[in-house]
């Protein structure tokens, strides 16, 4: 059963990356494409960090400590993008 759950994770961890992928082919702003890219790949990439936590247990200190990274780099990333796509960041 943890096999099962620990494989459907990793899939759909995978399935995230691409989903964030295909709006870099539209025709909408630079900011909405790192928007929804970056939203994707933290959210596939903390799936498969979970997928790979059920699969091996016994490097959870690891594991834990690499999802709280990648939500506090990508959350911080976006606010630097967005400073310096606003008008403020081009004045300083």
């Amino acid at each position: 059963m943890i096999d099962i759950l620990s494989y459907s994770c990793l899939i759909i961890g995978i399935i995230f990356w691409f989903w964030g992928t295909l709006p870099l082919i539209g025709r909408r702003s630079v900011l909405f494409k790192l928007h929804s890219l970056s939203v994707a790949d933290t959210l596939g990439s903390m799936t498969i960090v979970i997928g790979l936590l059920l699969k091996i247990p016994g490097e959870w200190p690891l594991l834990l400590l690499a999802i709280i990274t990648l939500a506090i780099w990508n959350t911080v990333l976006g606010y630097v993008l967005a400073y310096c796509s606003s008008d403020e960041g081009e004045k300083s």
